[in-house]
């Protein structure tokens, strides 16, 4: 069956979570749900879960030095580089340590600026400045009938020919609407929209069955079809906590695996079997974001498995940001989108 998109009867709703907590919005109470909440009195943590334990020949030299240079030059001029948007509200609190190159970076996260202050009602509307609503004039409630099934999902963006392609995968107790919502965890989903509309590129959030095969060969199909809509576009999937376990299914598919650019784990969990994949082989860059204080998925682990991956290859395209007494939803509100974008651009196989 070909894919196909149609546009459902219905607009999109507007989401209203409690204290900033995503859930199911079908009215159905889930048992054992991950509501990513942002302070430490709204969180529920399910199991906790995650793998751990990757003369003329001197003439010829210079010749091939300088072409090497001239294919290096063109290849750099030709990357894109995402144009700022309210980089000065988005940017990073001071830095309190860093380490690996660069690589591993300690944010100073504090609660109340960075959420009381930041915020009009705390954890669920962000102050005004922080949002351009202009942007939902480019955004379509989709479907896409696929052999995997039927897959809702919100497109913010250019569905054909776009330059770069961004996918937010949410947790348990989400939705699709999670990664659109302008206005919760500081506006910062409503910053990546502008930053794809105004960039040329393509922002989905999609529903999908679950977290296992099913749902990986859901949002495989999604980004098939889109990668064929638009064949010149770099491919980053961004994960929420439990979604992280479609990041690693995804990277480990030969179609994905050999297909995406880049993967941002947000407050999520880890996987060993990456270094067996596809796209660990092609050095995909990869993004790790977690709250020192995130009882879910417990930070020393995700931070073992960034420096295993460096222990593998020191100069594999890894980044980890720590956000000091962060918690588990603190990623999704104060990950620099631009900055992490631009940096796997530029590392992007």
């Amino acid at each position: 069956m070909a894919n196909r998109t149609v546009a459902p009867p219905s607009g999109l709703p507007a989401i209203s979570p409690s204290r900033g907590e995503i859930g199911s919005f079908d009215g159905r109470i889930h048992p054992a749900v991950l509501e990513i909440g942002e302070s430490r009195s709204v969180i529920q943590s399910p199991p906790l879960r995650g793998r751990w334990p990757a003369g003329q020949r001197g003439a010829c030299r210079a010749f091939l030095t300088a072409m090497l240079f001239l294919f290096s030059s063109a290849a750099n001029a030709d990357t894109l580089s995402l144009k700022p948007f309210k980089d000065d509200l988005f940017a990073y609190p001071a830095a309190l340590s860093s380490g690996n190159n660069g690589a591993y970076t300690v944010i100073d996260y504090r609660e109340l600026r960075d959420i009381n202050a930041r915020d009009e009602v705390p954890e669920r509307r962000v102050h005004a400045q922080y949002v351009d609503t202009g942007v939902r004039k480019v955004q379509q409630d989709l479907l896409l009938k696929t052999d995997a099934g039927n897959l809702r999902h919100v497109a913010v963006g250019k569905t054909e020919g776009a330059a770069i392609i961004v996918l937010y995968l949410h947790g348990q107790g989400g939705s699709r609407k999670q990664g659109v919502d302008d206005f919760t965890f500081g506006g910062n989903f409503n910053r990546i929209k502008n930053l794809m509309a105004g960039n040329g590129g393509l922002y989905l959030s999609p529903d999908f069955s679950n977290f296992g095969d099913t749902g990986a060969a859901q949002v495989a199909a999604l980004i098939d079809h889109y990668a064929e809509q638009s064949p010149g576009a770099k491919i980053f999937v961004a994960c929420g906590s439990m979604g992280g376990e479609l990041c690693w299914k995804l990277a480990a598919r030969k179609d994905t695996g050999g297909r995406i650019d880049g993967l941002l784990l947000l407050g999520s969990l880890w996987d060993e079997s990456f270094f067996a994949s596809p796209a660990y082989k092609r050095r995909v860059p990869v993004f790790f974001g977690q709250g020192s204080k995130d009882p879910v998925f417990p930070i020393a682990n995700q931070e073992a498995f960034f420096r295993s991956i460096l222990t593998k290859s020191k100069t594999y395209p890894t980044r980890f940001v720590r956000f000091e007494t962060g918690t588990h939803g603190t990623p999704i509100r104060m990950a620099d989108w631009r900055g992490t974008l631009n940096w796997m651009l530029s590392k992007a196989p």
